[in-house]
């Protein structure tokens, strides 16, 4: 029986894969290639194709014994999915029906989503809990809660179970040193901070250091993308044992300010990372950070890898030996 990973060669997908194939598992993996590096993928059988494509889908599972799905495809970023929400609902919520009509078809009934915490919208308390409101402020967030609920009536109609992960920065490396975070373009603020270090670019920008904050700037919620790639790994385990449906956060239990990550990074790197203040951006939470308790008691998973400075020294390493990341493009 194999696992099926779609957007397997992404950054938390090719993470997955990894992990998978460290516990011996088959892995099948479709990616467009969009974003994702064939370079990411240390084993596992390649379809290099787009999930709205049902014909591909069909030959994927026809050709193949699926026991269950991780779903990672999916555009990801926010501020293009406010300037072109159609993209984000045809690939995201459209490519999610066609992933869902055929597992329908080849009777295939557990899935496990990659989804986001920006499902949550402005929090209304921090930490986050999953029963929280849900109100996306962003068309990003609105169609992975729309995935989430097309995904709970596939269940209640069809029987189809899933797991829903919610989560916020992965950030990171392999142990291996092998695979690690390549965005283009990137927009995650622990790689920027590096990039700043190998002097790929001139500064870091700090939007915004009058938040209410021990240091006035942003605080978020890291989590090494193998404690995730583990929580997907578990999340299949939790379904195959016959599982209801769920919806788990997945936090590191304690948020870092942007400040600290910059600060932290200097150490690491020894090196000089100049910034540049600029205004807040809209939208920007003073403080978000996922409550991860229902994932430590369901499905017994806890991060192991909490501290800043462990989680950016992995990531220096990768980003020194890769400085042009996978150099595929």
């Amino acid at each position: 029986m194999a696992i099926l990973v779609t957007g397997g060669a992404g950054y938390i997908g090719s993470h997955t894969v990894a992990e998978l194939l460290d516990l011996g598992e088959e892995v099948v993996v479709l990616d467009n290639l969009q974003t994702g590096h064939k370079g990411a993928l240390l084993g596992g059988k390649l379809y290099e194709g787009d999930l709205r494509d049902k014909e591909l889908l069909s030959k994927l599972f026809s050709e193949n014994n699926i026991d269950a799905v991780i779903h990672f495809a999916a555009n990801s970023l926010v501020g293009e999915s406010m300037q072109n929400p159609g993209k984000y609902y045809d690939n995201n919520v459209f490519g999610t029906l066609s992933l869902l009509e055929a597992m329908k078809d080849a009777g295939v009934s557990k899935i496990v989503f990659s989804s986001t915490a920006a499902t949550y919208g402005e929090p209304e308390k921090v930490p986050i809990e999953e029963g929280d409101r849900t109100e996306p402020t962003n068309v990003y967030g609105e169609t992975k809660l729309m995935m989430e609920r097309m995904m709970s009536w596939f269940d209640k109609v069809l029987g189809i179970k899933y797991v829903s992960l919610r989560y916020f920065n992965a950030a990171g490396a392999h142990e291996s040193g092998k695979i690690g975070e390549d965005h283009r373009p990137e927009s995650h603020l622990i790689p920027l901070v590096l990039q700043t270090a190998l002097k790929q670019r001139s500064h870091i920008a700090v939007f915004g250091e009058d938040y209410a904050t021990p240091d006035g700037t942003c605080v978020r919620d890291y989590i090494h993308v193998s404690d995730l790639a583990d929580a997907h790994v578990r999340a299949v385990n939790y379904l195959r044992e016959g599982n209801e449906s769920n919806v788990f956060n997945l936090g590191n239990g304690q948020g870092f300010s942007v400040k600290e990550v910059i600060e932290t990074a200097r150490k690491v790197t020894g090196l000089d990372i100049p910034v540049v203040v600029e205004p807040r951006r809209a939208g920007d939470p003073a403080i978000l950070v996922a409550s991860s308790d229902k994932a430590r008691s369901v499905l017994g998973w806890s991060p192991k890898r909490t501290q800043l400075e462990d989680i950016i020294s992995g990531a220096w390493g990768w980003h020194q030996s890769h400085p042009q990341g996978y150099g595929d493009e």
